[in-house]
């Protein structure tokens, strides 16, 4: 059976909030955080959108002479991460710091500092290179710098497996817990990834939408959709063994209780023909739950607004569910935030813990032309009002990569 896993602490960053507060309140208030890009000059490039972290002043969170040594990615990691940590109220006094692990995880991590330090060779030589590239464009980067930060000690990991990547993290923490190997874990993902050759590769594998409307850009399940909106930051999530958060005292949102992840097998970035990977994850995700396909209230769809994602997954979540698949609430946050790559998981997996809190799905924005292929209860453009004791979060990667999570109403 295992030890009882529970979430005792949230953190974001994105493009439409610094925090969870303002990410959550972006979801109601049916927010969108597409804009014009800011980071780079899109003259040459078709792309001209993206979902910026807004107004970010790094100095504002961290001391210069350390952001300096961080790539954006593990900036963003840092401050999702202090913020769950406060949220949590887990001290050196209640918690032992050598049981509390670190899976955060991101698809590309240092992409940016990747693109400045290969110009400073070619343009300067091999001296210039800064003696901090390595350290700030490694994958695991995040995650060690977290520990360092918070202090925290037990098993440090990064699970790299691009757009699925911060929902293996949560599904691992949540199983490693579960066995006993840690008391507590900061799970989640980050990503900065916009930047010339982050948009120069996506775009020329012609998976960016170059829509000119940022309310016709990123739009999941619409029929008229193009490509998904590179987007950045963080979410992180305190996954805690239940019987140490409640001796400890502490709030719980929502507790996890299933996951599932499979391979296609298949293809680099198509998705299997009818979403049969995802279908299996999201199987596993409900046999591992304990509940049955009709129990889920609410789907967080990977949606990423590209035609065979959003296609194959409704195929998928049809699959998976069956007749119960008639019923339940789907939706894709992605119109607000655009894609975070391997930070999406995370993200969603707060957006998810604040839709069980506080009995609201989020909208699918920005919806307009119905797709017969995409034909589920999309929640389309107005929040909705409803009890949600269980629900599911699909992340699909390049690569043939999918991961399901199942969260539930807490209940004693």
């Amino acid at each position: 059976m295992g030890k009882r896993v529970v979430i005792t602490g949230l953190g974001a960053i994105t493009p439409i909030g610094k925090n969870v507060e303002e990410t959550w309140e972006g979801i109601k208030e049916k927010k969108c955080g597409i804009d014009e890009i800011t980071q780079l000059d899109t003259t040459n490039f078709k792309t001209k959108l993206a979902g910026e972290v807004k107004d970010f002043n790094v100095a504002d969170y961290l001391d210069v002479k350390q952001a300096r040594r961080l790539d954006r990615s593990s900036q963003f990691a840092l401050v999702a991460a202090r913020e769950a940590f406060k949220d949590s109220g887990i001290t050196k006094e209640n918690t032992d710091f050598e049981r509390v692990g670190i899976f955060v995880s991101s698809g590309i991590a240092g992409l940016k500092t990747l693109q400045e330090q290969s110009g400073v060779y070619f343009e300067k030589g091999n001296n210039r290179v800064s003696p901090m590239f390595i350290p700030m464009v490694i994958a695991n980067m995040p995650a060690g710098n977290v520990a360092i930060d918070l202090g925290l000690k037990g098993e440090s990991i990064s699970i790299v497996s691009a757009c699925a990547s911060s929902t293996h993290a949560v599904g691992e923490a949540y199983k490693t817990i579960k066995y006993g190997s840690e008391d507590v874990i900061f799970a989640g993902g980050c990503e900065a990834g916009i930047c010339e050759l982050g948009i120069a590769g996506f775009e020329n594998m012609k998976a960016l939408s170059h829509a000119t409307d940022k309310n016709r850009a990123s739009i999941p399940f619409d029929k008229e959709r193009t490509g998904f909106v590179m987007g950045e930051g963080a979410g992180i999530l305190v996954l805690e063994d239940l019987e140490h958060a409640l001796k400890r005292g502490a709030k719980i949102y929502a507790e996890v209780i299933g996951y599932g992840a499979t391979s296609d097998a298949y293809h680099i970035t198509s998705p299997a023909p009818e979403g049969e990977g995802g279908a299996r994850a999201m199987k596993r995700a409900i046999e591992d739950a304990n509940i049955k396909p009709e129990d889920i209230d609410y789907i967080n769809a990977h949606g990423t607004s590209t035609h065979l994602n959003d296609s194959c997954e409704t195929m998928a979540i049809k699959t998976a569910l069956g007749d119960a698949s008639k019923k339940v609430m789907v939706s894709s946050t992605k119109g607000n935030i655009g894609h975070l790559l391997g930070a999406a998981g995370g993200v969603e997996a707060v957006i998810c813990a604040k839709t069980i809190q506080d009995s609201i799905v989020p909208p699918t924005i920005n919806y307009k032309e119905k797709d017969e292929e995409c034909d589920l209860d999309i929640v389309p453009n107005e929040v909705r009002k409803a009890t949600v004791n269980i629900v599911m979060s699909n992340s699909l990667g390049f690569g043939g990569h999918n991961a399901t999570i199942i969260l539930k109403k807490y209940e004693k």
